[in-house]
């Protein structure tokens, strides 16, 4: 391996001239290259002075804005470990993060400091900040005195640059570590794959708080010195208002399935863009065909995960096959095997493992999970099912880990039947997902209640909102007398999606 650079030196390398802009907000607010470079290094500065070294953690929960954006790159810059935290996670969820992530900072919305603030202190936090999504709040008045420029902190090959946190099917969510090296490599991979240069326009309208926003979309800009449409969040007016100005869509499946209920979408509307790719869950076949249909354009289909980055794409130039995530991306190895952990034929379904520099180097703080995750010759275990056919595209058929992705959120139902078992009268619980429109799964929890009890469904769903963000509350309570079981006691979701399959929105 070469020795890598801090990942905001490997962006500041392709920055273009300073007044050319990097994003304009749907108010009209304009951030250049320049503003990026001085204020990143003001916050990098105010993080530094206040005692934190590199590789100490600052988590964030807040709204997306410009000034997020340059948080992470002050974290970046900084030898700092990015923590993002989703504005919908509840106090319980949130004290977890921090127990678990130990950050030395955290910044916080205003509207929930106080209640955020009380976990950081329990968790060790030594330095608290606001910033809410004008840009207004301490941590960017404190910054104001900070110095406007800042040498960029050098770092280890194996230095995180940002933590995430993921649930598996058991147990407590586990932290994602992720490198400069792996956004670094992954960025590139993905800036070559999809063509992208410095007269391309992004609309990014995805959240910050998740891979597909944060690295995937930034690392396409930032490596190609290219400018972003920045709106706060998916509104398909907004979208179709600034489609024109754009060359690039990133999105999620629910995006998509949107944008084609509006009355506006036509080729017209999509005449500059060339090119729409889709992640963060399954596209289906319908989707792409109508799409293409409305617009003359082929959405681009491509397969990531946390641990990974981006695994596989369809091709900008050739064929892009309906249902297939596509092709290993440049420096990504993919190979489907059997139980065994031994390769199939192309065509037949096994277990897809990868390996590459974009991949994870472990769980934080979990090496037993680590240890299970990969295989004894360095194969990260995806969990998903699927095959490689002849041209060697890869598709995904099922996910053996049961993963319900809801408005391209991942909802893991073990971390929803914990909270659900826990509550009176149920006896225990399985949580599926079933199709849904506009969201692609919806989560649906079927319950088996204590003997003689009746089930209270209002105050079922008032506990959940107390204990888990939305996009995880079940949509749907199903009773039922037992649960399906194979000979070896397991529950069997796949009949239970079957058996309410029709009860999909």
């Amino acid at each position: 391996m070469t020795p890598v650079p801090n990942l905001y030196a490997r962006f500041a390398a392709r920055f273009p001239a300073p007044a050319s802009p990097l994003l304009e907000t749907a108010t009209g607010t304009v951030l250049s290259y320049g503003d990026a470079e001085r204020e990143s290094a003001r916050l990098a500065n105010l993080l530094l002075a206040a005692g934190l070294e590199a590789g100490d953690r600052v988590s964030v929960q807040v709204e997306k804005s410009p000034e997020a954006l340059l948080l992470y790159l002050a974290c970046l810059r900084a030898g700092l470990v990015f923590h993002p935290l989703n504005p919908a996670y509840t106090a319980a969820e949130l004290d977890y993060f921090l127990r678990d992530a130990e950050p030395a900072a955290v910044v916080a919305d205003p509207a929930r400091s106080e209640e955020l603030f009380r976990i950081a202190d329990a968790a060790g936090a030594r330095v608290l900040h606001t910033l809410d999504a004008h840009g207004g709040g301490s941590l960017w008045q404190a910054s104001r005195s900070s110095p406007d420029s800042q040498r960029v902190v050098d770092v280890d090959d194996d230095a995180l640059a940002a933590l995430l946190y993921s649930s598996g099917t058991t147990g407590k969510p586990k932290g994602i570590g992720l490198t400069h090296r792996n956004l670094g490599v992954n960025a590139e991979a993905l800036a070559g794959a999809w063509g992208f240069t410095a007269a391309d326009c992004l609309l990014h309208t995805l959240p910050m708080f998740h891979v597909h926003g944060l690295f995937i979309a930034l690392g396409c800009t930032l490596l190609s010195g290219s400018r972003m449409i920045f709106h706060a969040k998916f509104d398909a007016d907004a979208v179709i208002e600034a489609l024109p100005r754009a060359t690039v869509m990133m999105g999620v499946p629910t995006y998509y399935t949107r944008l084609l209920n509006h009355p506006g979408l036509d080729a017209a509307a999509c005449r500059s863009i060339r090119l729409f790719t889709s992640g963060s869950a399954p596209l289906l076949a319908e989707t792409l065909t109508a799409f293409e249909a409305r617009t003359g354009q082929r959405i681009l289909e491509r397969y990531g995960m946390t641990e990974t980055s981006v695994i596989a794409s369809n091709p900008l130039v050739g064929e892009r096959k309906p249902g297939a995530v596509g092709l290993p991306l440049p420096g990504m190895c993919v190979r489907v095997v059997d139980d065994g952990d031994a390769a199939v034929p192309a065509g037949s379904v096994g277990h897809v493992q990868v390996k590459g520099e974009s991949v994870f180097p472990g769980y934080w703080r979990r090496p037993d999970k680590t240890r299970e995750d990969f295989t004894a010759d360095g194969w990260f275990r995806t969990g998903d099912d699927g095959f490689i056919d002849a041209d060697g595209y890869l598709s995904l058929v099922g996910r053996g880990k049961d993963l319900i992705i809801s408005g391209g959120l991942n909802v893991y139902p073990s971390e929803v039947e914990t909270v659900l078992d826990a509550l009176p009268g149920i006896l225990e619980s399985a949580v599926i997902g079933l199709p849904h429109a506009d969201f692609g799964e919806q989560v649906v929890a079927v319950l088996v209640l204590q003997p003689s009890t009746a089930f209270d469904e209002q105050a079922t769903r008032a506990a959940v909102r107390r204990q888990l963000a939305g996009y995880k509350q079940p949509k749907q309570y199903l009773t039922v007398d037992a649960l399906p079981r194979n000979a070896m006691g397991k529950v069997q979701k796949n009949v239970l999606r079957a058996q309410y399959a029709s009860r999909g929105a």
